[in-house]
């Protein structure tokens, strides 16, 4: 996502809603626009080992290959994270097991109607990240940060999207009911915040950043994550310039935090926008997690790495189930352009904007409430 255009100074909510709002006008434009240039048609696959590695230059290798597919496509696969496969298979079927074994009264309790924070079961057609301009097929279930599920223990200073902080805002359904469920999240959720740590100490070392550089940023950092469950296809058809998509499980959109790492079963869905507009399947690889850019990142490099579009659209009779964490600072810290990516000649595109604040407004857009 590249928003454009003249803003206020201010990092407040008056801010946050201008960017959030020059980004769904974006969105829209993206859809419509092509470039002349043949751009990518597959998206690149990065072997971690040597990220893991005590050797710097072993780590700026790979660092390198993140900037490559951040400037380039702005999606990679990541193989040898370190996630143990039996937690990513658990989480898996977890998230079944949500869906198929949790009373439907008992998600209406944990309706995310009910959060001022999006958290908490989400039916399908409940929200649409682009405009309701089509039926979102997808159900989920949201949570977000709690210091009980981060291994470090948080430091104590965690704060909600709204500023707030008023402890734990997840809705959890009764362990009575399904048992073994916030064990099993929280050993995954876990795992992957650990993980993202790591990342965006790969991402400073991507941008000629001392590793440590976002370092204070992630002391209580922001993590939304989601199960979602997308229904089988009524009348699949493959992916084709030639068919009409009926049935859209999540729409076009980017993503708002500094990057997400998506965990996904192993049927297809996952679909990407080219700049030269073409929809690119982003097929399941055995053991990898997807990682894409988001908007923090792409504001703080001035748009050199790409938040880019993608959507979810489920072309098997099969059920199809994902979780992405998406990776925030702090939400009280502020996201503006970093120095090393200005120039006289190449001014910030983008205002300071409030982390948490941004994510909340671009949220509220989802919901024909705009209730948060």
């Amino acid at each position: 996502m590249a928003a454009v255009g003249n803003f206020p100074v201010s990092v407040g909510h008056e801010s946050s809603l201008s960017a959030a709002l020059e980004a769904q006008k974006y969105l829209q434009s993206r859809l419509t626009a092509t470039s002349e240039t043949t751009s990518f048609r597959s998206i690149p696959i990065i072997d971690l080992t040597k990220s893991f590695s005590s050797s710097l230059t072993d780590r700026q290798e790979v660092a390198r290959q993140v900037n490559e597919a951040c400037t380039t496509v702005g999606f990679f696969y990541i193989n040898a994270h370190g996630i143990p496969e039996e937690v990513c298979n658990n989480v898996l079927n977890l998230a079944n097991r949500f869906f198929h074994e949790l009373p439907q009264s008992s998600k209406e309790a944990i309706h995310m109607k009910h959060s001022n924070h999006f958290r908490g079961y989400e039916p399908a057609a409940f929200s649409s990240v682009n405009d309701f301009t089509s039926k979102e097929t997808k159900e989920a279930f949201n949570w977000g940060y709690e210091s009980g599920l981060d291994p470090n223990g948080g430091d104590g200073k965690y704060v909600e999207l709204d500023g707030t902080s008023e402890g734990a805002v997840n809705q959890w359904p009764q362990e009575s009911e399904l048992p073994g469920f916030y064990n099993g999240i929280s050993k995954y959720y876990g795992e992957v915040l650990q993980l993202s740590r790591h990342l965006f100490r790969l991402f400073a070392l991507s941008l000629a950043l001392p590793e440590d550089y976002f370092e204070t940023l992630m002391t209580h950092p922001g993590g939304i994550a989601r199960l979602i469950r997308y229904p089988p296809s009524i009348n699949p058809k493959p992916l084709s310039a030639l068919n009409e998509d009926e049935e859209i499980g999540l729409g076009a959109h980017t993503d708002y935090e500094c990057f997400t790492l998506l965990l996904q079963d192993s049927n297809p869905g996952l679909e990407i926008l080219s700049p030269d507009g073409h929809w690119i399947s982003a097929e399941p690889v055995n053991g990898g997690i997807v990682v894409n850019v988001g908007d923090f990142l792409m504001r703080w490099t001035n748009g050199v790495y790409k938040s880019t579009v993608h959507r979810v659209v489920n072309r098997t009779a099969k059920e199809r189930y994902s979780i992405p964490l998406f990776f925030s600072i702090n939400y009280d810290e502020t996201v503006e352009t970093l120095p090393s990516c200005l120039s006289e000649d190449n001014p910030s595109k983008f205002p300071p904007i409030t982390a948490g604040r941004y994510v909340l407004d671009r949220l509220a857009l989802t919901v024909k409430t705009g209730k948060y």
